[in-house]
């Protein structure tokens, strides 16, 4: 967002209402409107009466920086603000849960084997056979993508799942 002087922006909401933190890059601040927290970031300090626009770059994420401006403006003018861009199923949070405790096991020393008792149960777990199990080959892959998400991929949550790439 930048300040403007123009008839078309609208003014900051009230910023004692939420967090504002100066940052190497601008200014960033959670608004709070209702229940909903809005994140903005500024390239200026924030000013008392000032007016603001949003600035939205014609880039891979101008679906959700549109989206997320809109659900900002509905706010602001007193509407619900909609639903989030996207949700993510059931299936796909528990997944994503599994993932990350299966990372936090493995790094504090945890066995592929120990983190699929845990995970799976223990009864589930083979005596013998547990090299070609299929558990053994989850567990695995689930320790995987939570590294994925540990390495930067947790910022694929926060966009649009994209068909048109």
């Amino acid at each position: 967002m930048s300040s403007s002087n123009g008839d078309t922006s609208q003014p900051l909401l009230d910023l004692a209402a939420g967090e504002v933190r100066r940052a190497s890059d601008g200014w960033h601040a959670i608004l709070r409107v209702g229940a909903v927290e809005h994140r903005v970031w500024l390239k200026e300090p924030p000013a008392i009466g000032a007016s603001y626009v949003a600035e939205l770059p014609f880039d891979g994420d101008f679906d959700a920086r549109a989206y997320a401006a809109r659900r900002l403006w509905r706010a602001m003018n007193g509407r619900a603000p909609g639903p989030a861009f996207h949700e993510l199923s059931k299936q796909r949070r528990e997944r994503l849960s599994a993932a990350i405790r299966a990372l936090d096991a493995r790094n504090f020393g945890g066995t592929y084997r120990s983190i699929a008792e845990v995970l799976f149960g223990k009864e589930r777990i083979p005596d013998r056979a547990w090299k070609t199990h299929d558990l053994r080959n989850r567990t695995i892959r689930l320790v995987q993508t939570g590294l994925a998400l540990m390495r930067g991929g947790y910022r694929d949550l926060l966009r649009a799942w994209r068909n048109d790439k």
